[in-house]
């Protein structure tokens, strides 16, 4: 797939590059939440700027610092802002302390699936609300990749009532994580690099990561038996963030070529992620058959929803930037979802085996 995206890459050069414009070089630093050699993440980053570099004649240039380099794995956006790095690749809702209204540019609780999402992004409102997020902070945000449907977590304890929540010690982030305190979780949010120790030694119970293709090499099977399908992030996006000040001292073919390559690289970070997440959960099964597959009983999912639509509506009230978006991609699922479910939904459904 590399190998295919650099060769488009290099025809499309031919498209940006014209005689007129003055052949300086431009280097950018891109700080990321991930740690080095980080698979589908990490990846997407690199496929970017490796495109980037090509479409450019190599007159752009982005050096990619691991979170192990910079040692902020959930401050990018401050490193970003600060102009300590030109551009960033990590999750909005990581930030929803500093800028609240960012989390709904990752995902939100029962919401917009993946091409639901990129759609909204698209073809809707939501690259202009997410400027209105960003603008003021002095940053351009784009989507960077989507995870797809992410998976409930990995469990030691089989839940099957609110009760089993109660006192639970779980990573989940963003949102989520704020509607699962709701229903007496104890959440918490740790670095990619700390999950697998917390779980092992107990600090946690429970971990919400994303799904097979990155899970299975995190370990989490080799703890916690229970993998329960999801709820909280029905389609994850990642993001570039760009200092708009290094985004304005860009040529302006400059700055298409990065956009094309952020675009690019996103939507093939989604395809990876759903082929690797088949590949993992394959092995996954006959490597280790104590792996139980789980769904949140019926009890529990009206908890979440009943929970999440009051947070929802709580912030809207509060916040009139927040209402703006909240409604966008509620009005928008409502309408896309139709069709969803009279095509993707209803041919799985009715192709179904036992």
């Amino acid at each position: 797939m590399r190998k295919t995206l650099l060769a488009a890459a290099a025809a499309a050069a031919t498209v940006f590059s014209t005689s007129s414009v003055a052949e300086e070089n431009y280097t950018l630093r891109l700080a990321q939440t991930w740690g080095p050699n980080s698979p589908v993440l990490g990846e997407t980053v690199q496929h970017m700027a490796d495109m980037a570099e090509t479409m450019s004649d190599g007159r752009l240039q982005i050096r990619i610092d691991p979170s192990n380099k910079h040692k902020a794995p959930f401050g990018i956006f401050d490193l970003v802002r600060n102009g300590q790095y030109d551009m960033g690749h990590t999750a909005s809702y990581y930030y929803k302390g500093t800028i609240p209204n960012a989390m709904y540019f990752t995902t939100i609780p029962f919401g917009l699936i993946a091409p639901e999402m990129y759609a909204w992004f698209y073809h809707g409102e939501g690259m202009e609300l997410m400027q209105k997020v960003y603008e003021p902070y002095g940053m351009l945000s784009f989507p960077g990749g989507n995870t797809g449907n992410q998976m409930g977590g990995w469990f030691r304890e089989e839940i099957n009532s609110l009760e089993d929540l109660k006192g639970l010690k779980m990573r989940t982030p963003g949102f989520a994580g704020e509607v699962m305190s709701e229903l007496g979780v104890a959440v918490t949010n740790l670095p990619p690099g700390e999950l697998y120790t917390a779980l092992e030694r107990n600090t946690i119970d429970a971990v919400e990561w994303v799904g097979p293709a990155l899970d299975f090499q995190m370990g989490f099977h080799q703890i916690a038996k229970y993998y329960y399908s999801g709820w909280q992030e029905p389609g994850a996006e990642v993001q570039f963030l760009i200092n708009k000040k290094t985004w304005e001292s860009l040529p302006k073919d400059l700055q298409e070529i990065l956009r094309v390559a952020m675009r690019t690289a996103a939507y093939d970070m989604y395809i990876q992620s759903t082929h690797q997440s088949g590949v993992a959960w394959d092995r996954m099964k006959e490597d280790y058959p104590d792996v139980t597959h789980k769904v949140f009983p019926p009890e529990v999912i009206d908890a979440l929803r009943s929970t999440t639509n009051r947070l929802l509506a709580e912030a809207a009230e509060k916040d009139p930037l927040a209402k703006e978006i909240i409604e966008s991609q509620r009005d928008y699922l409502k309408q896309v979802r139709q069709w969803t479910n009279i095509s993707d939904k209803a041919y799985l459904n009715s192709v179904a085996e036992d």
